[in-house]
């Protein structure tokens, strides 16, 4: 940026700058000023209507003159001395405005005046006002690259699963043993979303107890008695083969438990020869598209077979969730093929397995290393040239401790959420965990009905 100083402005100068005014933005303002108005929050209903306003608060829209003022004319280097305003319009998130300023007076101790106004963008004006600064002395360059950008840790993408969802019919789904608060919560929350359709397997008491401690109606809901958890989880499996339930969600019992009954040769849900592997679905604060990680809670040290299940059951969950082309990112410690680190040599094969139509459905690259798999900078910098690096939309670990390592380090340092589910079974199975909160239930659930109705519109 470069000023124009005091001695050098003449009258008449105008400067002006379009914006285009985001729900990011309303958030910014709304955390900065402390001004926590629901008429100005993107998703809050501030006057009882029935439908969100999401207007920009006129401050927000004055503050932006500002930043002509202060970048342009006169630019860096420039102090405010008085500012009048009217407010005579109003601005909501998706508006593009046009910030005008234009010089009218030159006086004393570097005081310059300026009209200032904001216009809609058919040419109406929001606001208008005068300003009054003080010029820079001396010419100034700045150089704005370093100043720190912000992320609004917003979940946008699990918002719109969520709304994908919506209009299916509630999935009837096997919730076994919600016999703990938290696990017989997140059903009715799911089922009170219209995502499920819960029927309750499990001890009878103990579910009762569960629901007395949550406040939970059980009468509009169906249980089925087991007092084992072997048991419920195999009443669960039945009941998919029968045909009653399209899905299964674990309640409070050990996942061995449960996936033991689902992998069994004989009764179980095996799907062909096709190894179970369980998908993160993360949303990233920041990203711009939802981010799979796999697999990161049951095949411990996969072989090049398992691998390459893994992958096709995380493309094939890629494209129900409405993501058409997936891209897998097969991950390694480097990008280069090294026969010391046997991940590598497994990334290349599933790379070319891909090409030759082995695993279908979407775009394989590896190995990659993580800078390199989602940023295209570290990608550009390596000089990998990829279809897949820097635009992975699925990141698949070498192994069990790897992925769950990264799907952890993303929800608790990146403040992603994460819903998930275990694909290559015949129906989905939904894997919740205490620490989810009610969002990422929801997620999960969404995913999991998504999947099961065979994918998003």
């Amino acid at each position: 940026m470069q000023n124009i100083p005091y001695d050098e402005l003449v009258i008449g100068m105008e400067a002006e700058v379009s914006r285009l005014c985001r729900a990011d933005d309303l958030y910014v303002f709304a955390n900065a000023s402390g001004n926590l108005n629901p008429m100005h929050l993107p998703k809050a209903d501030g006057d009882g209507d029935g439908e969100p306003e999401s207007i920009a608060p006129s401050m927000w829209v004055a503050s932006l003159i500002s930043g002509v003022l202060g970048c342009q004319l006169p630019g860096p280097g420039t102090l405010y001395h008085q500012q009048s305003l009217r407010f005579i319009g109003r601005a909501q998130a998706g508006d593009t405005l046009t910030v005008k300023v234009r010089l009218v007076a030159k006086g004393d101790n570097r005081r310059v005046r300026f009209d200032t106004w904001v216009e809609a963008a058919n040419g109406t004006r929001i606001v208008e006002g005068e300003a009054e600064v003080i010029a820079p002395e001396r010419s100034i360059r700045f150089d704005a690259s370093d100043v720190p950008g912000l992320t609004v840790q917003s979940h946008r993408h699990f918002e719109r699963l969520l709304e994908l969802a919506e209009p299916l019919p509630a999935m009837p789904t096997a919730v076994v043993a919600p016999e703990k608060p938290d696990a017989l919560g997140g059903a009715i929350l799911a089922a009170q979303h219209t995502l499920i359709d819960p029927i309750l397997i499990g001890h009878p008491d103990r579910i009762a107890e569960a629901a007395e401690a949550e406040g939970i109606d059980l009468a509009p809901y169906r249980i089925v008695e087991a007092r084992d958890h072997r048991l419920a989880a195999q009443a669960a499996v039945r009941m998919v083969l029968d045909q009653q339930v399209s899905a299964i969600m674990k309640g409070h019992l050990h996942t061995d438990i449960l996936l033991g009954e689902i992998v069994k040769r004989e009764g179980g849900l095996r799907r062909g020869g096709r190894r179970i592997s369980h998908v993160f679905v993360m949303d990233v604060p920041g990203l711009d598209h939802l981010l799979m990680v796999t697999d990161a809670a049951i095949n411990i040290a996969p072989d090049l077979r398992t691998k390459a299940d893994i992958v096709q059951n995380a493309i094939d969950l890629a494209l129900t969730l409405g993501i058409e082309q997936p891209k897998a990112g097969i991950l390694s410690a480097v990008e280069t093929v090294n026969p010391a680190i046997p991940s590598t040599l497994d990334a290349a094969i599933l790379s070319k397995m891909a090409d030759r139509g082995q695993i279908t459905g979407g775009l394989v690259d590896g190995p990659l290393a993580m800078d390199n798999a989602v940023d295209l900078g570290a990608a550009a910098t390596k000089g990998i040239t990829s279809l897949v690096a820097g635009r992975a939309d699925i990141l698949v670990a070498p192994n069990m401790e790897a992925g769950n390592m990264l799907a952890k380090e993303l929800t608790f340092l990146a403040q992603a959420r994460a819903g998930g589910v275990v694909m290559g079974a015949k129906c989905p199975i939904i894997l919740t965990s205490r620490s989810d909160d009610e969002q990422s239930r929801l997620a999960s659930c969404a995913i999991a009905a998504l999947n099961a109705a065979g994918g998003a519109a």
